[in-house]
């Protein structure tokens, strides 16, 4: 069984550098985009780094959503 390759964005590799800090998965940072991570792992870090991905965006348009309501409330006068 060969290592899978992660090919992502420089975002979603620093999120994947992170969970590795847990997991320990990486076996090569390859570069900016690229990481081989451990056969075996492959299942179970790609659904953790959807819980993770879906995640931060909720926590992103919760964010908006509050800086949206906030700037609503300031007047001119």
């Amino acid at each position: 069984m060969t290592n899978p390759t992660f090919n992502s964005d420089p975002a979603v590799k620093q999120i994947l550098l992170v969970m590795n800090e847990k997991q320990n998965f990486i076996i090569e940072d390859l570069d900016d985009r690229h990481l081989v991570i451990k056969a075996d792992e492959e299942y179970c870090v790609r659904q953790d780094l959807e819980i993770e991905v879906n995640s931060c965006h909720v926590e992103y348009q919760r964010l908006l959503t509050t800086v949206q309501l906030e700037k609503s409330t300031y007047s001119l006068d």
